[in-house]
Protein backbone atom coordinates (compact mmCIF):
# COMPACT_ATOMS: atom_id res chain seq x y z
CA UNK A 1 0.00 0.00 0.00
CA UNK A 2 1.17 3.58 -0.89
CA UNK A 3 2.48 5.78 2.31
CA UNK A 4 -0.36 8.25 3.57
CA UNK A 5 0.33 11.60 2.01
CA UNK A 6 -0.67 12.96 6.08
CA UNK A 7 0.21 11.27 8.71
CA UNK A 8 -0.69 12.06 12.71
CA UNK A 9 0.92 9.40 14.93
CA UNK A 10 0.45 9.76 18.68
CA UNK A 11 -0.46 13.39 18.81
CA UNK A 12 -0.92 15.46 21.45
CA UNK A 13 -1.54 19.21 22.18
CA UNK A 14 -1.99 21.05 25.50
CA UNK A 15 -3.61 24.90 25.67
CA UNK A 16 -3.71 26.64 27.97
CA UNK A 17 -3.05 23.56 30.54
CA UNK A 18 -5.88 21.70 29.45
CA UNK A 19 -5.27 18.53 26.62
CA UNK A 20 -6.97 19.60 23.64
CA UNK A 21 -5.73 16.78 21.64
CA UNK A 22 -4.92 13.24 22.86
CA UNK A 23 -2.64 10.38 21.32
CA UNK A 24 -4.68 11.02 17.91
CA UNK A 25 -3.48 8.68 15.16
CA UNK A 26 -4.85 10.29 11.58
CA UNK A 27 -4.04 8.81 8.05
CA UNK A 28 -4.73 10.21 5.10
CA UNK A 29 -4.30 9.02 1.49
CA UNK A 30 -3.47 10.97 -1.80
CA UNK A 31 -6.64 12.12 -3.49
CA UNK A 32 -8.58 11.27 -0.47
CA UNK A 33 -11.59 13.81 1.02
CA UNK A 34 -11.83 13.55 5.16
CA UNK A 35 -14.23 15.68 6.90
CA UNK A 36 -13.53 16.00 10.62
CA UNK A 37 -16.69 16.56 12.36
CA UNK A 38 -17.66 17.68 16.18
CA UNK A 39 -19.08 20.03 18.66
CA UNK A 40 -17.09 23.15 19.51
CA UNK A 41 -13.85 22.50 21.07
CA UNK A 42 -13.05 19.44 19.87
CA UNK A 43 -10.59 19.78 18.46
CA UNK A 44 -11.27 20.15 14.63
CA UNK A 45 -9.18 23.61 13.93
CA UNK A 46 -6.09 22.32 16.15
CA UNK A 47 -5.76 19.57 14.16
CA UNK A 48 -5.97 21.43 10.87
CA UNK A 49 -3.79 24.01 12.52
CA UNK A 50 -1.24 21.63 13.70
CA UNK A 51 -1.34 19.82 9.93
CA UNK A 52 -0.79 23.32 8.52
CA UNK A 53 2.29 24.01 10.42
CA UNK A 54 0.53 27.15 12.34
CA UNK A 55 0.54 25.03 15.50
CA UNK A 56 3.01 22.33 16.89
CA UNK A 57 2.18 19.06 18.68
CA UNK A 58 3.61 18.70 22.20
CA UNK A 59 3.83 15.30 21.47
CA UNK A 60 4.01 12.64 18.41
CA UNK A 61 4.64 13.66 15.16
CA UNK A 62 3.34 14.59 12.01
CA UNK A 63 4.53 14.52 8.29
CA UNK A 64 3.06 15.44 4.89
CA UNK A 65 4.30 14.23 1.56
CA UNK A 66 7.11 11.89 4.13
CA UNK A 67 8.35 15.52 5.32
CA UNK A 68 8.10 16.68 8.66
CA UNK A 69 7.73 20.64 9.34
CA UNK A 70 10.87 20.46 11.55
CA UNK A 71 12.95 19.22 9.04
CA UNK A 72 12.45 20.91 6.16
CA UNK A 73 9.94 24.11 6.68
CA UNK A 74 9.56 25.22 2.51
CA UNK A 75 9.09 22.10 1.51
CA UNK A 76 6.51 21.45 4.11
CA UNK A 77 4.50 24.54 3.33
CA UNK A 78 5.13 23.90 -0.29
CA UNK A 79 2.94 21.23 -0.61
CA UNK A 80 -0.22 22.77 1.60
CA UNK A 81 -3.06 25.36 1.08
CA UNK A 82 -4.82 26.42 3.78
CA UNK A 83 -8.05 28.12 4.70
CA UNK A 84 -8.11 29.55 8.14
CA UNK A 85 -12.17 29.91 9.19
CA UNK A 86 -12.36 33.59 9.45
CA UNK A 87 -9.65 36.44 8.24
CA UNK A 88 -9.35 40.05 8.52
CA UNK A 89 -8.25 41.59 4.99
CA UNK A 90 -6.61 44.76 4.47
CA UNK A 91 -8.84 47.57 3.98
CA UNK A 92 -9.36 48.94 0.73
CA UNK A 93 -7.51 45.34 -1.20
CA UNK A 94 -10.16 44.69 -4.13
CA UNK A 95 -9.89 40.23 -4.62
CA UNK A 96 -7.14 40.79 -7.42
CA UNK A 97 -5.23 42.61 -5.20
CA UNK A 98 -5.21 40.51 -2.13
CA UNK A 99 -4.99 37.29 -3.97
CA UNK A 100 -1.74 38.73 -6.20
CA UNK A 101 -0.26 39.69 -2.92
CA UNK A 102 -0.57 35.94 -1.88
CA UNK A 103 0.60 34.73 -5.09
CA UNK A 104 3.80 36.96 -4.28
CA UNK A 105 4.42 35.16 -1.96
CA UNK A 106 4.39 31.76 -2.84
CA UNK A 107 6.01 32.97 -6.60
CA UNK A 108 3.10 32.04 -8.32
CA UNK A 109 2.24 33.58 -11.68
CA UNK A 110 -0.05 36.54 -11.60
CA UNK A 111 -1.77 34.54 -14.35
CA UNK A 112 -2.76 31.84 -12.10
CA UNK A 113 -4.93 34.58 -9.71
CA UNK A 114 -7.44 35.76 -12.30
CA UNK A 115 -8.06 31.99 -13.05
CA UNK A 116 -9.02 31.36 -9.55
CA UNK A 117 -10.89 34.25 -9.06
CA UNK A 118 -12.85 33.27 -12.14
CA UNK A 119 -13.13 29.74 -10.47
CA UNK A 120 -14.79 31.05 -6.76
CA UNK A 121 -17.43 33.26 -8.95
CA UNK A 122 -15.88 36.76 -8.24
CA UNK A 123 -14.46 37.92 -11.04
CA UNK A 124 -17.11 40.98 -11.32
CA UNK A 125 -16.53 42.30 -7.82
CA UNK A 126 -14.14 44.39 -9.59
CA UNK A 127 -12.45 47.61 -7.17
CA UNK A 128 -14.71 46.58 -4.19
CA UNK A 129 -12.94 46.18 -1.18
CA UNK A 130 -12.74 42.27 0.57
CA UNK A 131 -13.46 43.97 3.67
CA UNK A 132 -17.24 45.35 2.59
CA UNK A 133 -18.01 41.78 1.10
CA UNK A 134 -20.40 39.62 2.74
CA UNK A 135 -19.44 36.43 5.21
CA UNK A 136 -19.84 34.08 1.91
CA UNK A 137 -17.62 36.05 -0.33
CA UNK A 138 -15.17 36.32 1.95
CA UNK A 139 -15.29 32.65 2.34
CA UNK A 140 -14.44 32.28 -1.35
CA UNK A 141 -11.88 34.69 -1.19
CA UNK A 142 -10.51 32.50 1.36
CA UNK A 143 -10.65 29.25 -0.83
CA UNK A 144 -9.38 30.67 -3.98
CA UNK A 145 -5.96 31.75 -1.95
CA UNK A 146 -6.12 28.05 -0.54
CA UNK A 147 -6.43 26.95 -4.20
CA UNK A 148 -3.54 29.44 -5.57
CA UNK A 149 -0.73 27.06 -5.91
CA UNK A 150 -2.50 23.80 -6.74
CA UNK A 151 -1.19 22.32 -3.66
CA UNK A 152 -1.28 18.44 -3.41
CA UNK A 153 -2.78 18.71 0.03
CA UNK A 154 -5.70 21.21 0.67
CA UNK A 155 -6.41 22.37 4.44
CA UNK A 156 -9.95 23.89 5.19
CA UNK A 157 -11.32 25.15 8.34
CA UNK A 158 -15.08 25.24 8.04
CA UNK A 159 -14.88 26.40 4.54
CA UNK A 160 -19.02 26.16 3.61
CA UNK A 161 -19.78 28.94 6.45
CA UNK A 162 -21.80 31.60 5.00
CA UNK A 163 -21.76 30.34 1.82
CA UNK A 164 -25.34 29.91 0.29
CA UNK A 165 -26.99 26.71 -1.35
CA UNK A 166 -25.91 27.06 -4.74
CA UNK A 167 -22.28 28.13 -3.66
CA UNK A 168 -22.38 25.10 -1.12
CA UNK A 169 -23.26 23.00 -4.30
CA UNK A 170 -19.99 24.85 -6.38
CA UNK A 171 -18.02 23.99 -3.25
CA UNK A 172 -19.08 20.27 -3.34
CA UNK A 173 -18.17 19.89 -7.12
CA UNK A 174 -14.88 22.00 -6.61
CA UNK A 175 -13.50 20.34 -4.12
CA UNK A 176 -14.52 16.41 -5.91
CA UNK A 177 -12.59 17.89 -8.94
CA UNK A 178 -9.56 18.71 -6.48
CA UNK A 179 -9.56 14.61 -5.19
CA UNK A 180 -10.02 13.94 -8.89
CA UNK A 181 -7.29 15.67 -9.53
CA UNK A 182 -4.93 13.27 -6.87
CA UNK A 183 -5.08 16.45 -4.46
CA UNK A 184 -6.01 15.66 -0.76
CA UNK A 185 -8.33 17.98 0.80
CA UNK A 186 -9.11 17.64 4.93
CA UNK A 187 -11.49 20.01 6.23
CA UNK A 188 -13.70 20.66 9.25
CA UNK A 189 -17.33 21.13 9.33
CA UNK A 190 -20.73 21.57 11.26
CA UNK A 191 -22.70 20.69 8.56
CA UNK A 192 -23.14 17.20 8.43
CA UNK A 193 -24.63 16.93 4.87
CA UNK A 194 -21.82 18.65 3.39
CA UNK A 195 -19.85 15.70 4.82
CA UNK A 196 -22.11 12.98 4.03
CA UNK A 197 -22.37 14.52 0.46
CA UNK A 198 -18.39 15.64 -0.32
CA UNK A 199 -16.36 12.98 2.31
CA UNK A 200 -14.80 9.32 1.22
CA UNK A 201 -14.13 9.65 4.96
CA UNK A 202 -15.42 11.42 7.76
CA UNK A 203 -13.96 11.53 11.37
CA UNK A 204 -16.11 12.34 14.63
CA UNK A 205 -14.55 14.05 17.26
CA UNK A 206 -15.09 14.52 20.61
CA UNK A 207 -12.68 16.07 23.75
CA UNK A 208 -9.75 15.93 21.35
CA UNK A 209 -10.26 11.86 20.37
CA UNK A 210 -11.22 10.60 17.41
CA UNK A 211 -14.48 8.92 18.84
CA UNK A 212 -16.34 6.79 15.55
CA UNK A 213 -14.62 7.03 11.90
CA UNK A 214 -15.43 6.03 8.68
CA UNK A 215 -17.97 6.47 5.45
CA UNK A 216 -21.15 7.74 5.66
CA UNK A 217 -22.57 4.71 4.96
CA UNK A 218 -20.52 3.25 7.49
CA UNK A 219 -21.63 5.28 9.94
CA UNK A 220 -25.00 4.67 9.37
CA UNK A 221 -24.71 0.99 9.34
CA UNK A 222 -23.16 0.20 12.67
CA UNK A 223 -26.23 3.00 14.06
CA UNK A 224 -28.63 1.72 12.61
CA UNK A 225 -30.20 5.56 11.43
CA UNK A 226 -30.68 6.87 8.11
CA UNK A 227 -28.67 9.96 7.06
CA UNK A 228 -25.53 11.05 9.14
CA UNK A 229 -27.20 13.64 11.28
CA UNK A 230 -29.41 10.82 12.43
CA UNK A 231 -26.59 8.55 13.04
CA UNK A 232 -24.74 10.94 15.12
CA UNK A 233 -28.15 12.25 16.67
CA UNK A 234 -28.57 8.70 18.08
CA UNK A 235 -24.81 7.64 18.64
CA UNK A 236 -24.75 10.93 20.82
CA UNK A 237 -28.28 10.11 22.32
CA UNK A 238 -26.73 6.84 23.11
CA UNK A 239 -24.01 8.55 25.36
CA UNK A 240 -25.99 10.96 26.51
CA UNK A 241 -24.54 14.10 24.71
CA UNK A 242 -25.86 16.11 21.91
CA UNK A 243 -23.91 19.03 22.35
CA UNK A 244 -22.38 21.03 19.49
CA UNK A 245 -25.32 19.64 16.14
Amino acid sequence: MPEPIVKLEDVKKVLKKQVVIENLHLHVNQGQILALCGGNGAGKSTILRMIAGIAQPDNGSITVGGVRWKDNRKKYANMIGYMPDDFRFGQGLTVYETLAFWAALRGIPKSRVGEVIKEVGLEDTGKKSVSSFSKGMRQRVLFAQALLARPPIVLMDEPTNGLDPYWIETFVRMVKDLSANGQTVLFSTHQLQVAEALADRIALLRGGKIELEGSGPDIREQLGANGLQAAFAEWFGLTGKLNGF
